[in-house]
């Protein structure tokens, strides 16, 4: 429940650990909270810290102590993935948010974040979809094992609000991109994997390429960093019970799409559509009028995020990859730096309490 008093901006010299901060979302947060000032960031890779594994995450916590958490770790995926791996995609969101959501509560931590996604949505939902529509229907079948774990991570927290006082809060943004995403060319979700597919098409001189299903359901995208923006802003001066949308506030069809991004890329061939394989929702758009009312709109335009998102593919992504491209930290990738030494101190007193 909301409390009487205010929220006061989280000191700059607060802890903050920000749980997946190799990943897309989590590297954006970290380059936020540095240029916000933030000076002692927290953060362990997934082979210093299993998020599944309750002991460690319980020793981490009690190494580092963190006042704040933003959870942006989760396994993460496209149709295909989700599809193919509904038990992992259940059962390894439920361990990381539970894990970390008690031991953030254990040790005190004052200010926490929790991502979710649109998928938490009923498939029929109006559109644009608002904040109370959660729980109100049959959710998509092809996304529904991700949807109930983030379900259940929002109820969560919302449970520790009610039952501990706890100022904590959680967000659903759109469809996320941007640099740090992941192009496996079977996990990653759409935007990314027209990017590879026609940046591989015009270096081929491929003359078409083949996107699944019709081409008609319509998605609203979320640049990275404005998201980051975002729950950063949110940590700062809300507190509330209800899961804030944020979204762009347009759509675009899968067919739009795809003619954007291979302009973007700079190929000219035929888009082909294959409607015998799964569109997903039709359609999923969401009210963002609560995050408006807050002082947040999303800044950064979808041609000019696609433009950043492939800049980024080359000058990261166009090497042999040097490990599973699908790790446990969302959307793990390489060459991330390693940032400032308190989060090399971090990871080595992971290491050291892994082996205890």
């Amino acid at each position: 429940m909301p409390h009487p008093e205010p929220l006061d901006p989280l000191p700059r010299d607060a802890r903050v650990y920000v749980a997946g901060h190799r990943g897309m979302i989590g590297s954006a947060l970290w380059r936020h909270l540095q240029a916000r000032g933030f000076s002692r960031l927290l953060g362990a890779g997934s082979r210093q810290l299993d998020l599944r594994d309750r002991t460690a995450v319980w020793r981490f916590f009690e190494a580092t102590h963190p006042q704040a958490v933003v959870l942006a770790a989760a396994r993460v995926g496209g149709i295909w993935a989700n599809a193919m791996y509904p038990a992992e995609f259940l059962s390894d969101n439920l361990r990381i948010q539970t894990n970390v959501l008690d031991a953030a509560h254990e040790f005190g931590v004052e200010r926490l974040v929790l991502l979710a996604a649109g998928c938490v949505y009923p498939r029929l939902a109006p559109v644009p979809v608002p904040e109370t529509a959660l729980l109100t229907g049959p959710l998509e079948p092809t996304e529904d094992a991700y949807a109930i774990a983030k379900i259940t991570g929002l109820h969560h927290v919302q449970a520790m609000r009610r039952q501990h006082g706890h100022r904590w809060i959680s967000v659903v943004p759109a469809s996320v991109y941007g640099p740090g995403d992941s192009f496996h060319p079977e996990r990653s979700h759409v935007l990314p994997a027209m990017v590879r597919r026609f940046h591989e098409a015009r270096a081929a001189g491929a003359p078409s390429v083949t996107i699944w299903g019709t081409g008609t359901p319509r998605r609203e995208f979320l640049h990275v960093d404005d998201l980051a923006t975002a729950c950063l802003d949110l940590l700062d001066r809300y507190d509330g019970d209800v899961a804030v949308n944020l979204g762009s506030g347009t759509d675009v069809s899968v067919a739009e799409l795809a003619r954007l991004t291979a302009d973007v890329v700079g190929w000219t061939g035929e888009i082909v559509f294959d409607p015998s394989r799964p569109d997903g929702a039709p359609r999923r758009l969401l009210d963002s009028s609560l995050a408006a009312t807050l002082g947040w709109r999303a800044g950064i335009p979808l041609r000019e995020g696609i433009a950043d998102t492939y800049a980024w593919y080359q000058q990261t992504q166009l090497r042999p990859p040097q490990r599973d491209p699908w790790p446990d930290d969302e959307d793990l990738h390489d060459g991330m730096d390693d940032g400032i030494d308190l989060r090399k101190d971090v990871t080595a007193s992971a290491d050291t309490l892994r082996g205890a």
